[in-house]
């Protein structure tokens, strides 16, 4: 049995609450630091989570994503140091390379869905040819 897209709609809901909450609590400790710094880290933290969703286990994107999520650890960890500049930087990276992993996957994506629609065509273009009369 498949999840109804609303459940599903409920999970994601969910998680993200799930997800912010846990920011919060992160950013919360590190009060020094301007609001907007703080945005800008939570918000490549939800970048690199909808790129971890869309790469999943596949190759496509996986460095990028790896990537993400380094520059995500560096931004949290300047943040925790009161170093604002360099998590605002490491942050902008981090969402960068999110959106290059989530562009990645779904080229490959794309491109697998091409291959196999040709693929179809040429079995299609095959058996037309094979069972049309010759003409002479």
């Amino acid at each position: 049995m498949h999840p109804s897209s609303a459940a599903l709609g409920n999970v994601r809901s969910r998680m993200a609450l799930a997800v912010g909450a846990s920011l919060l609590v992160t950013l919360a400790a590190c009060s020094n630091t301007s609001a907007l710094t703080k945005e800008r880290v939570a918000q490549s933290d939800a970048s690199v989570e909808q790129a971890q969703q869309a790469v999943g286990r596949s190759e496509a994107g996986a460095i990028e994503l790896q990537q993400a999520k380094d520059k995500l650890s560096e931004a949290k960890t300047a943040l925790a140091k009161k170093q604002p500049q360099a998590a605002e930087r490491s942050a902008a990276q981090a969402h960068l390379y999110a959106e290059l992993a989530i562009a990645k996957s779904q080229s490959a994506s794309a491109r697998k869905a091409a291959e196999e629609v040709l693929a179809s065509l040429e079995t299609l273009r095959n058996e037309a040819e094979r069972t049309s009369p010759t003409q002479r």
